[in-house]
């Protein structure tokens, strides 16, 4: 998903696309740019009404089928017009995908690794967004329309693989569950973790999901404004720390980096454009180091410290980067170059991927689908949010200059306390034990109860459990 995203910042320059599109001012540019994020908005949207009815794969499958028609108009784009209905059609198909995949992970996944396989999707992320970099760097020595028309094609690539291989992936034990397909539930985890239907995991796990089933179902809502009402199992409030946590993702200044950093290095460095698309792949580059580390320990290294430590060296780095382009000399301006590669390295392995992996966990199965929904609305777009910064980003630079990067030395410093007092702790806990940091006493022991050999406690509970099958089949 994230080709398209980085692919367009390395083209925003490139002479030929420039002539093809009129040389548009700083604002067109903005919007252009802008109108991924806004379809991908839209996408979320999608998701909400149709991914619990749907299902995780033909949701993936369906965000594929979008972006492969939305790739195809971009790339054949005669005018503005043109290019952005083909960038809004891709942000369909990346909102759809990018509020499915990591939810459909954290479903598949033991609660030892979750964070850590998660975290993998954020690294193959940066893989895209740093591919992107180098191709429309290469292509920057072509000398014809196809400098910019085939880095765009390139993402098709991709799109049309996935299209077929998701067919050969299991659905989500979870979702399986709710629909009252227990068998298939239980299957799918035998197949993934490859165990016998009677190893101990297989059957504690589907206890805890039978209970988390029926205790989402007597305490929260399954309408698809629930999710806003408040319940036993703090559902509003979960969705609320879900949906900052991305908000926290966007505004400390990530997009000045990913869309912008030629543009930035041309106007406020002085260096030139060739200079610039070398120097910005190389910051990108940063970006998948940075998240290797996670992906390799996040589970050890914990959801909170890794959010309050990241935030609060990005603010650092944006505080050294505004000291150092307002002096104004050639010598200082490229010495904030470091404070860039640092900047996207520290963002790399911290808020970068620590809100995609405690969204879906922090949600009930209940509210999952609409719930991470919402919450990734918060990285494409917060009121504005993502299309707001993306499309004054450029006005900004050109404007404001050096005093664009105070903005989000603040938003940084600010979410330092907000992560350390409102932010539980999520890791190495069952998405099905989550529930119980939100519960009041009463209820947890009736999770308790309903997860003890899979089966209820009491009649009366067998009754309510029976009767909750019932009604998602």
């Amino acid at each position: 998903m994230e080709t398209d995203q980085g692919v367009l910042s390395g083209l925003l320059q490139n002479p030929f696309f420039r002539e093809q599109f009129n040389d548009p001012s700083d604002v067109t540019t903005g919007i252009t740019v802008g109108s991924y994020c806004l379809g991908s908005l839209i996408g979320c949207g999608i998701n909400f009404f149709l991914g619990d009815y749907l299902g995780r794969r033909r949701m993936i499958w369906l965000a594929m089928i979008l972006i492969i028609i939305g790739a195809t108009l971009q790339t054949s784009a005669v005018n503005l017009a043109h290019l952005i209905v083909g960038r809004i059609i891709t942000g369909f198909g990346t909102g759809i995908d990018s509020s499915t995949v990591p939810m459909y992970q954290s479903e598949l996944s033991k609660k030892e690794y979750r964070g850590r396989l998660v975290s993998w999707e954020i690294w193959f992320i940066g893989v895209g967004i740093v591919l992107s970099y180098w191709i429309d760097y290469g292509f920057s020595y072509v000398q014809s329309h196809a400098a910019w028309r085939v880095p765009i094609g390139l993402q098709l690539i991709f799109a049309i693989i996935v299209v077929f291989v998701v067919w050969g992936l299991p659905e989500s034990p979870r979702w399986l569950a709710k629909r009252g397909r227990e068998d298939e539930a239980a299957e799918v985890i035998c197949a993934v973790w490859d165990l016998k239907p009677d190893d101990p995991y297989v059957v504690e796990e589907m206890a805890a999901i039978r209970a988390a089933v029926a205790l989402e179902r007597r305490e929260g809502g399954q309408s698809y404004m629930s999710v806003f009402k408040p319940d036993a199992l703090q559902t509003p409030r979960r969705v609320a720390l879900a949906w900052f946590g991305l908000f926290m993702n966007q505004m400390g200044g990530i997009n000045l980096v990913v869309y912008y950093m030629p543009t930035v290095l041309v106007q406020n460095v002085g260096l030139s454009l060739n200079t610039s698309l070398l120097i910005a792949g190389f910051v990108q580059c940063m970006f998948i180091v940075g998240n290797t580390l996670p992906a390799l320990a996040l589970d050890r290294m914990g959801r909170r410290p890794t959010m309050i430590w990241g935030c609060a060296l990005l603010s650092f780095c944006m505080m050294m980067i505004t000291i150092l382009l307002s002096i104004g000399r050639q010598a200082t301006s490229s010495a904030a170059i470091a404070f860039f590669f640092l900047f996207m390295l520290i963002f790399g392995g911290t808020i970068n991927v620590v809100p995609w992996v405690y969204g879906p966990e922090i949600l009930p199965l209940e509210a999952r689908t609409r719930g991470t929904s919402i919450s990734v609305s918060a990285h494409w777009l917060w009121g504005s949010e993502n299309f707001f910064i993306v499309m004054i980003t450029p006005v900004l630079i050109n404007r404001i200059d050096w005093a664009t990067y105070i903005i989000f030395t603040i938003t940084n410093a600010a979410f330092v306390p907000i992560a350390y007092f409102f932010y539980p702790e999520t890791s190495n806990i069952s998405l099905e034990d989550i529930d119980k940091l939100f519960l009041p006493e009463d209820l947890q022991n009736f999770a308790h109860r309903h997860s003890m050999d899979g089966a209820p406690a009491s009649e009366s509970s067998k009754g309510e459990t029976n009767n909750v099958v019932e009604k998602i089949a």
